[in-house]
């Protein structure tokens, strides 16, 4: 009898110590993720089930559950915020509304096709950078830059007659998702060739190593596309400021990578 019940008593001892040591390593796993700074405590629990998916280090599960990744494009999605600034972000999670207009548009004058519009601190930015680019005898110009929620929502229909819908997700913004819209988006060409073949360029080569330095980041690069939703795009940069695109050239990270870590805490 006295062995049964010293029998009991070991297996009702393990199992409190087991209930013990899992609830510590439960509050450890929570405090370990409140240690990275952009924390989102209403976050919690997606961190603990994409931890547990992904096995990655806590400070990339907490930024990628923050930017969206644990879930689909065009699931959860929200209205963008900061509207009117260098450091908007639209993406496949954050929309703008129908109506929504920058300010600050211009008619772009020079180094672009006719009729184009562009916020002004971007264009002054994008006309240095071309100027400079110029005495090294490479020519830059842009082809597009703002458009508007009804030209996006013909363009992307346009594609849909073509192919299917998943694959104009991974190269065409559906309407109101397009950072295009902003008036802080410029897609490039040298001149002489499509902009499709932009990468194959002396002028891409120029960008990659110099956009930054005016405050442009290239916003689709290769190998990214996990985090931007988008095929690599050699053509299409993005305004952000001349601090802001140094880090992210600095660090090789996106714009969602950025933003996430030291815009929206």
């Amino acid at each position: 009898m006295k062995r049964i019940i010293l029998i009991l008593f070991i297996i009702f001892l393990t199992i409190i110590l087991i209930f013990v040591f899992n609830k510590k390593d439960k509050i450890t796993a929570i405090n370990d993720f409140q240690k990275i700074p952009f924390y989102k405590k209403e976050l919690q629990k997606e961190y603990e089930i994409y931890k547990e998916q992904t096995g990655y280090n806590d400070k990339k599960v907490v930024l990628e559950v923050n930017i969206g990744i644990n879930k689909p494009f065009y699931v959860d999605t929200k209205p963008s915020i900061n509207l009117n600034t260098n450091y908007i972000l639209v993406n496949k999670y954050n929309y703008l509304k129908r109506d929504y207009v920058p300010e600050n548009l211009v008619i772009l004058d020079e180094y672009a096709k006719p009729g184009i519009r562009l916020n002004k601190e971007a264009y002054t930015l994008f006309k240095e950078m071309a100027n400079d680019a110029l005495k090294e005898d490479l020519h830059l110009r842009i082809i597009s830059a703002y458009r508007t929620y009804e030209y996006q929502e013909n363009l992307y229909n346009s594609y849909l007659k073509y192919d299917p819908k998943d694959k104009v997700d991974t190269y065409s913004a559906r309407p109101g998702y397009s950072e295009h819209q902003t008036g802080l988006v410029i897609d490039i060409d040298n001149t002489k060739y499509n902009y499709n073949l932009f990468h194959l360029t002396k002028e891409y080569n120029w960008m990659i190593k110099n956009a930054y330095k005016y405050g442009f980041i290239l916003r689709y690069p290769k190998g990214k596309e996990r985090i931007t939703g988008y095929e690599y795009e050699s053509w299409h940069y993005r305004y952000v400021g001349k601090l802001i695109a140094k880090y992210i050239y600095d660090n090789d990270i996106t714009f969602e990578e950025y933003y996430y870590q030291f815009i929206d805490k």
